[in-house]
This record gives structure tokens, sequence and C-alpha cells, in this order.
């Protein structure tokens, strides 16, 4: 008894720790690191339920006959009504791609490269990267704003209420409608480029026609047309996945509710479709070529 009385005194006599010590600022050295997760974390969080958004999707595009003629609508929507922008764009970046590499090379009495500089530059890098961008800027904004309209009117609420799996009836058409009209848009803004950058470097500057066909003919590989339709696929998984899921969770926007969450939802999403098809690009790019 003497024994836990003299214990409880003893602690009684230690001096109380206050909150204010207990929270102890971190040191300098390691404020960087804290800055770093604050920031990064949440960017990887998102991240990963993009990614389980995405293989959702795509388990459900074979769940029913009825989505295929979803998938033709949507198709009809995202590539066929974007065929006039894709060539509109693509004629004149093969203009000015034509008439700036035919004045480069001509320092350097290289201009029967022109075919060459043209095809490489469209089938490997610029051809995908502007689609998707174009494609964005058309089509996924309004994807998101379609389907986070449907969001904040509780259609989507609607929708699980009588049944149907939201996701199957918005998402998954989408994503087979994306993975469709990219590489064949792609393909079409090739032609079109090179026909472009002929149009300039041949009809306009006077270089030689059967040379700059040739040249187009001869550089062109197997790998250089298949890195150019394997990143297109790439940028429709991007495109359509950011698309649908700033849409499809706009309710739970912190910037803004309403027609206003919806607005800074499909801001977001362009600018992270256009980001990351940057960065997916780049890392193509280094494992490809």
């Amino acid at each position: 008894m003497n024994r836990v009385s003299a214990h409880c005194r003893s602690r009684q006599k230690r001096p109380m720790i206050s909150k204010e010590e207990m929270q102890t600022p971190p040191s300098s050295a390691l404020r960087p690191f804290i800055s770093m997760g604050e920031w990064g974390l949440p960017i990887l969080s998102e991240m990963g339920a993009m990614f389980l958004f995405f293989l959702h999707a795509v388990s459900l595009i074979f769940s029913s006959i009825t989505q295929f003629p979803k998938a033709v609508r949507q198709t009809y929507f995202i590539g066929v009504k974007s065929i006039s922008v894709i060539a509109l764009i693509g004629l004149f970046t093969g203009m000015v791609m034509g008439m700036q590499l035919y004045f480069a090379l001509s320092l350097f009495g290289a201009d029967g490269f022109l075919g060459s500089g043209v095809a490489l530059s469209m089938v490997r890098e610029l051809a995908p990267v502007l689609t998707a961008i174009m494609i964005t800027g058309r089509a996924g904004s309004a994807m998101t704003a379609e389907i986070g309209v449907m969001r904040i009117s509780e259609q989507i609420d609607a929708l699980e209420i009588m049944g149907i799996n939201p996701m199957a009836y918005l998402v998954s058409p989408k994503m087979t409608a994306c993975v469709i009209s990219f590489p064949i848009l792609t393909c079409f803004f090739n032609l079109i480029a090179m026909f472009g950058g002929w149009l300039t470097g041949v009809k306009m500057l006077g270089a030689n026609e059967g040379v700059y066909f040739y040249r187009v003919q001869q550089s062109l590989g197997f790998e250089d047309i298949y890195g150019g339709f394997l990143k297109s696929l790439v940028f429709a998984v991007v495109v359509c996945t950011v698309s649908c899921y700033n849409g499809y969770f706009t309710h739970l926007r912190k910037d803004g509710v309403g027609p206003e969450g919806v607005s800074q939802a499909t801001t977001h999403a362009v600018v992270m479709c256009c980001v990351l098809i940057l960065v997916s690009d780049f890392i193509m790019t280094s494992l490809l070529w």
C-alpha cells in the first residue's frame, strides 16, 4: 500500500505536458517532404480512383448486347462530328510544317528530305497529340458536362433506382467509341497533314513532287505507324476516363455546387486531359523509340 501511494505521489509530481509542447513543429529538414506529401498524395489518390473507374467501365463494355447501339451513337458524336475540326487543324498544321521544314532544310541543301520530315513528325508525334487535344476540347468537355448535369439533376440516382447501371449506360459506350474513333481520326489527320505539307512545300515553294512522296514512303516504317496508333489508343483511354470521371463525381467537388460545380468539373477535366496527354506522350515516346 505504501508503494502504491508513493508511486501515485511520484506521478503527481511529474510536470504535465501541454498540447502546445506535444504539437512541436517539424524540423526545417522535413518541411519540404511534408509539403511534397501534402501536394502529391491527393493527386496520387485521384489517379488511383480514376484507374479503378476505368477498370469498372471496361468490365461493363460486354455486359449486354444493348451496349452496341449506344456505342454507335457515341462513335457518331465523338468521331464523325469531329472530322471537320480534325481536317481543318490537320491541313494547316501540315502546311505550316511543310513551310517551316522547307526553309530550315534548304539552308543545308537538304530540301529533298521535306517529305521525311513532314511524315515522321506527323505520324510519330503531332497527329496523335493534336487529335487527342482537339477531341478533348470538342467531345471531352461535352462528356463531362453531360454526365455532370445528369448527376446534379439526380438522373444518375434515378437510373440506379430503376435498376440500370449508370456506368454501363453512360461511361462504357463512350469508352468504346473513343477507342474506335481516336485511331481513325489520327489516320485521317496524318493524310490531311501530308497533303498540307505537299501543298506548301511542292506547289507553293517549288520542291520536287516525286522526291516528296518518295521520301514519305521510304521514311515511314511499321514501328512509326504502330507507335502513332498505340499513342492514340492510350490518349483515347485517358480522355474518356478523365472526362467521365470528373462528370460522374461532380457532386463531390468542393469548389462549387450545382451548375458552378459542372463548369468547374468541365474546366478541370479539359486541363487534366491536356496535361496527361503530354505526360503520357513523353513516356510512350521514351519507351517506343
